[in-house]
């Protein structure tokens, strides 16, 4: 009876540290989600957050898709929830504010936010937290004897402070990607001020371009960019698309007219030609 009891005692001491050590093996083969998350200001229009998942899984970098993401602002002790994202399948989030006014600033105008993953079957729990604050860039087109110019001002607005010796970015919008002029970053002046020339003989469609102005990814404010419509593209952009003609590569509502004429006349033709053999069989075999 004392040898039953203690096997028993054994295998139960047994079972449960298999279960223990189970459960921690599982724990261990998780991988660790690495978050990367961006401040974005376009001024005039949307306020949102850029957030990319990424983990190491078998020794090869992947995009990790699928990830439910809270957003908080942190303020003092108090954190407030601003919403939630999901990645997509490039591991790419996003959440839009209403405003900046969603989020609260600390004592010192700077906005605390915070981006947290509870973990799942896969991948263990993460977090990234954010600080910034928060700048405004003023550009506009200038004209002087015959030469366009961009003049963007840079100010930060906790402070009400022109941002000197800050890195700007002036390009012209492009469908795939822009198109840059001056230099590869831009210095603020002492005023907070770049002025960059814009080239001749940029195409625009209608002979209009959007030059960007962008302070990319910067520690203290995030990104910041402004739009400026600049009606000074030399050369007008023609649709030379074919895709509301009738050509070879067109959709089926659009084929060539002779690709539906000859076709249809030879199948006509054929059938015709079978039709008229059956008729004097028939007649042959009448008589």
């Amino acid at each position: 009876m004392k040898n039953q009891l203690k096997f028993r005692t054994v295998f139960l001491v047994f079972l449960s540290v298999f279960f223990i050590t189970s459960g921690f093996s599982q724990e261990v083969e998780k991988a660790k989600v690495r978050l990367k998350a961006d401040y974005v200001k376009v001024m005039g229009g949307e306020v949102y957050f850029n957030i990319n998942a990424s983990a190491k899984v078998n020794d090869e970098n992947i995009k990790v898709p699928d990830l439910d993401l809270t957003i908080y602002n942190e303020v003092g002790d108090e954190k407030i929830k601003l919403g939630e994202a999901k990645t997509d399948v490039n591991g790419d989030g996003k959440l839009v504010l209403e405003s900046l006014n969603s989020i609260k600033p600390d004592s010192t105008n700077t906005y605390n936010v915070s981006i947290s993953f509870k973990g799942n079957d896969s991948f263990k729990r993460a977090s990234k937290s954010l600080s910034f604050r928060d700048a405004a860039i003023e550009a506009k087109l200038i004209t002087e004897d015959s030469i366009n110019y961009i003049s963007a001002t840079l100010i930060d607005n906790s402070i009400d402070s022109l941002i000197v010796g800050a890195l700007l970015r002036v390009q012209v919008q492009r469908l795939f990607k822009p198109l840059k002029i001056g230099e590869e970053y831009n210095i603020t002046d002492d005023d907070g001020t770049v002025v960059v020339t814009i080239p001749e003989g940029i195409p625009g469609e209608d002979g209009n371009l959007i030059v960007e102005v962008v302070l990319y990814e910067s520690d203290a404010f995030g990104t910041v960019k402004a739009l400026v419509q600049a009606p000074v593209g030399s050369v007008k952009v023609v649709d030379e698309s074919t895709f509301n003609q009738r050509t070879m590569w067109s959709p089926r509502n659009k084929t060539p007219l002779f690709m539906l004429i000859f076709p249809n006349l030879l199948i006509l033709g054929i059938w015709g030609f079978i039709i008229y053999l059956f008729i004097n069989l028939f007649k042959i075999a009448k008589s």
